[in-house]
């Protein structure tokens, strides 16, 4: 059987429906009917004379030949991708979670763009694991207990450093002097980061005993929120909360510690030679220093 009879469009639909367990979520990544991917797949396994996906109501799994193609096919994938980014490199695109960027990286860049105005930039909100190629990720920061790629390029590697924080009227109220009086607070946290209190009380050395947590927020800028209008005592990273600080829309009674985590960058390995990923890397790098000093 020549290569000539194997469809590429079968192949892109197989590789994405094995690699996400769905003919649905194969469909919506590469912009086509559910049928077309189902078709592509079925065309594929009457050309190839084998089973590749097993079929249930759940989803699908691969056969043993399946597995076996879809990997091969998405590092094939993933060399096309690299070979032509190389060739004709495009914008680059910096990976982080909603809440870094919403309070630490935008109230920053406008220092990096003014000094690297013919770097183009676009953006990808997660904060889990990362597929450069799939996904199109030049650059991401992410935290230590997040696994990196295999062939990934890190470097920058500083301590996050976290703590209690609440807006100036509710300290008032609640008159906070040492850690011992925060079992009296309303204590909050992300569903990101539901063990943020233990982290800040192991690190401070200070056994607290079981606190009890009154709310968690889905995201870190809602919680941030919720501090910010007084509704009670967040634990949070420093980082997302600077400028509040400098402001006084939120105080620190407590302080803050270096935490049991670390951030770190993350460089797709075919696009870290390139100048324009130098120079973000270097510029993250140096604010992320200076930031977390």
């Amino acid at each position: 059987m020549g290569l000539e009879r194997l469809s590429l469009n079968a192949l892109r639909a197989f590789e994405a429906t094995a690699r996400l367990r769905s003919f649905s979520a194969a469909a919506q990544e590469l912009s086509v009917t559910h049928g077309a991917v189902s078709r592509h797949v079925r065309m594929l396994e009457d050309t190839l004379g084998l089973p590749l996906l097993k079929r249930n109501a759940h989803g699908t799994e691969t056969t043993a030949e399946g597995q076996r193609l879809a990997e091969g096919l998405s590092r094939g994938f993933q060399l096309i991708q690299a070979s032509v980014e190389q060739l004709k490199p495009g914008p680059l695109t910096l990976s982080c979670s909603e809440s870094i960027m919403m309070y630490w990286l935008l109230p920053r860049l406008s220092r990096f763009q003014e000094a690297n105005p013919d770097v183009e930039l676009r953006f990808n909100m997660g904060y889990g694991p990362v597929d450069f190629a799939r996904d199109n990720i030049s650059v991401a920061i992410r935290l230590s207990t997040i696994e990196p790629p295999k062939d990934v390029i890190r470097t920058s590697a500083v301590t996050e450093w976290i703590g209690p924080v609440c807006s100036p009227a509710y300290l008032r109220t609640l008159r906070l002097a040492s850690p011992a009086d925060l079992p009296r607070a309303r204590l909050m946290v992300s569903r990101t980061r539901l063990q943020a209190w233990d982290d800040w009380s192991h690190c401070c050395g200070t056994d607290l005993g079981a606190l009890h947590i009154a709310e968690a927020f889905n995201h870190f800028y809602l919680l941030i929120q919720a501090a910010k209008c007084g509704l009670g005592m967040a634990n949070v990273p420093r980082m997302l909360v600077h400028d509040d600080l400098n402001s006084g829309t939120l105080v620190a009674p407590l302080g803050f510690l270096a935490g049991p985590n670390k951030l770190s960058i993350w460089v797709a390995p075919h696009l870290n030679r390139r100048s324009d990923t130098v120079r973000l890397v270097d510029w993250l790098a140096q604010e992320l220093r200076t930031s977390e000093r």
